[in-house]
């Protein structure tokens, strides 16, 4: 399994101090007979227990701190832009910042006094032998994680000095060039000291703004997801209203009509005594609810009408008009004005049905002796005129649709408005009717 990168800085948090200070031991004493007198060396002894029995301490204080504050699992991470730090605030009301490089701050008066104590403990350590300098350039790295945001820079600035004082030859330097050169290297030491930590800073912030952006960009996939599932359950409910409503349509336009027109040659048969006749109409109703038939099992499988399978729309409705004012009686004209042209199999389809109910209201409530029907191609759009000398209506009183009732009007304006068209009414109570269906030219593909 791959450690990452902040797994990495939490062993060396952990694990650092041990080995600068046992480095730095061993520097020291192999060094130990050109700079240091024997009593120097048993005060360095002393200062090495002390330092280890310190960081025996910190190890286990810091270790149960971060187990203790990241066990709660209701804490919530929000960026802190000044130290570069996230704090969690879990819920037992403690605050626990994580900081760029996996190390854990450690709030309250803990962190600050181990880093005072250890500091004093390097820079002891340093006054007797220069190699300590090893173990003193750890508060480099645990100024940020150990001290107050407004401490970190002092902590930085104490650890420069007893670095400069071990670069420089010792501490206290000897000669006034000694103290020239601590000057200098003190200076130099801060410098880059409070560059890297400004850097490190921003760094933690950019850190911040991306997890922020992070966070945001996942709640916004998952609204985003909500609102796809959302949009998903409601075109797949359009979607079957849509064809609940093509269907019913169909089965209007096809079985309804169908079965009235049955109806009608049987009751012409009922009422007649001559034989021929009869058998004319008895001829008629079984071609209706043959026709009746076909259409249903297509509207079923959503194909084209059966007028429209081997004949264009201007045949197709020239068939129809003439069937119809076969059946009914009425006297009934089919034109065609325009240049006719190849439409597409869903315009063709919906200005035939739009003509077949309009002719079949005409048959059932007009009353009418005359009725025309003109399809006009007029440049980028179709027009469908059909109009009959019956008793006409109000359109504004129109009674609405029931159980029991075609779909009428409301069904040619739900057509045309599939495919982007209108329908206008025009009719006077005894002055006929005029229905006026325009749609795109959408030619054939």
């Amino acid at each position: 399994m791959r450690t990452t990168l902040e797994e990495r800085w939490a062993q060396f948090y952990r694990y650092g101090p041990y080995i600068a200070l046992g480095l730095s031991t061993l520097v020291s004493a192999a060094t130990a007979d050109l700079l240091m007198t024997r009593r120097e060396m048993y005060a360095a002894g002393a200062l090495l227990l002390v330092s280890l029995a310190l960081h025996v301490w910190w190890t286990r204080t810091a270790s149960a701190t971060s187990t203790a504050r990241a066990t709660p699992s209701t804490g919530t991470a929000r960026p802190v832009p000044a130290t570069g730090t996230a704090r969690t605030t879990p819920s037992t009301g403690t605050d626990r910042e994580v900081d760029g490089r996996g190390g854990v701050r450690v709030d309250g008066v803990a962190g600050p006094v181990y880093f005072v104590v250890r500091t004093v403990l390097a820079f002891a350590l340093t006054w007797l032998n220069p190699f300590f300098a090893i173990y003193a350039s750890l508060g480099y790295f645990e100024s940020r994680r150990v001290l107050p945001p407004r401490a970190v820079r002092a902590g930085l600035l104490v650890t420069a000095v007893t670095m400069a004082g071990s670069q420089s030859g010792g501490l206290p330097p000897a000669s006034p060039m000694g103290w020239a050169a601590f000057a200098a290297l003190f200076l130099f030491n801060s410098a880059l000291a409070v560059v890297m930590d400004h850097m490190e800073g921003k760094e933690g912030e950019k850190a911040a703004e991306r997890a922020a952006t992070i966070t945001a960009l996942e709640a916004a996939l998952a609204e985003n997801a909500a609102l796809h599932a959302q949009l998903v359950v409601q075109a797949r409910e359009a979607g079957v209203a849509d064809e609940r409503r093509r269907l019913a349509a169909e089965i209007h336009d096809t079985i309804a009509q169908g079965l009235t027109g049955v109806i009608a040659q049987l009751q012409a048969v009922s009422t007649t005594t001559d034989p021929e006749v009869a058998r004319r109409h008895l001829a008629r109703a079984q071609a209706l609810a043959r026709s009746s038939l076909g259409e249903a099992r297509r509207s079923v499988h959503n194909l084209s009408p059966a007028a429209l399978e081997h004949d264009t729309l201007p045949d197709a409705l020239a068939k129809t008009v003439a069937e119809w004012a076969e059946r009914t009686g009425v006297d009934a004209r089919f034109t065609v004005t325009g240049t006719e042209e190849p439409l597409h199999d869903e315009v063709a389809a919906t200005l035939l049905r739009i003509a077949q109910e309009a002719l079949s209201n005409a048959a059932r409530h007009a009353g009418a002796e005359r009725a025309g029907v003109t399809l006009s191609y007029m440049g980028d759009e179709v027009t469908l005129d059909i109009r009959d000398d019956g008793r006409g209506f109000d359109p504004l009183a129109v009674p609405p649709r029931t159980g029991t009732g075609g779909f009428g009007l409301d069904g040619m304006r739900a057509r045309a408005e599939r495919i982007a068209g209108t329908v206008a009414v025009e009719s006077e109570p005894g002055q006929g009717t005029a229905i006026s269906a325009r749609v795109p030219l959408v030619r054939h593909d």
